[in-house]
């Protein structure tokens, strides 16, 4: 048997080109023109990294080819696989982002369970009995700030009273609202402010 001439790059490609004259040629696709593939490619996809990725993809299967053929075809080949590749993960990508926004509108019309109502509701009883439980001032203070949306100086014009005072007041019926929701709900008892 006679040994096998070592590969030219400057011979002609037979129609089956070796898998080192493959490699040598998409390496060579890379150093002239991945600069240029990733700038298109991030210009697609709206990422670098992930136009990273897609030329990565489009290299492998550039590689995969039986008929390398010349560079110059090679360098359009590689953006188009490039392109198809971008193209096909932008349409995945919106796929998966419409069938999410499908999903979280489908759970939130489907609505609570019987018994996340019924446990809603008691919540709202008690605290209902919780700030009934606060004096006057404070109780008006907490209801003016959380329920109708006024800020601070407003609802210390309205109660006759210091700014410094309508925070405590807030901070006082919140104290004693979330020590009495969870004392209902089994947690711990010795939570602070459950007295005003």
């Amino acid at each position: 048997m006679t040994p096998m001439p070592a590969p030219n790059d400057d011979a002609p490609q037979s129609p089956a080109a070796p898998a080192g004259a493959r490699a040598r040629l998409v390496e060579r696709l890379f150093q002239e023109h991945n600069d240029s593939l990733l700038r298109f490619l991030s210009a697609r996809m709206g990422s670098h990294q992930d136009a990273k990725e897609v030329a990565q993809e489009a290299y492998v299967r550039l590689l995969a080819l039986d008929t390398p053929g010349a560079v110059s075809y090679l360098r359009a080949f590689l953006f188009k696989i490039a392109a198809n590749i971008a193209i096909d993960r932008l349409r995945t990508r919106r796929s998966s982002e419409r069938t999410a926004a499908f999903d979280f509108f489908r759970a939130n019309t489907e609505g609570p369970s019987a018994e996340r109502q019924a446990s809603g509701i008691q919540d709202m009883e008690l605290l209902q009995r919780l700030l009934e439980e606060l004096p006057l001032k404070c109780r008006r203070a907490f209801m003016l700030n959380r329920f109708h949306g006024l800020d601070i100086p407003a609802i210390a014009t309205d109660l006759h009273t210091t700014e410094r005072s309508v925070r405590r007041y807030i901070v006082q019926a919140l104290v004693h609202c979330r020590a009495g929701l969870d004392v209902a709900h089994g947690a711990d008892d010795s939570a602070p402010g459950t007295q005003p």
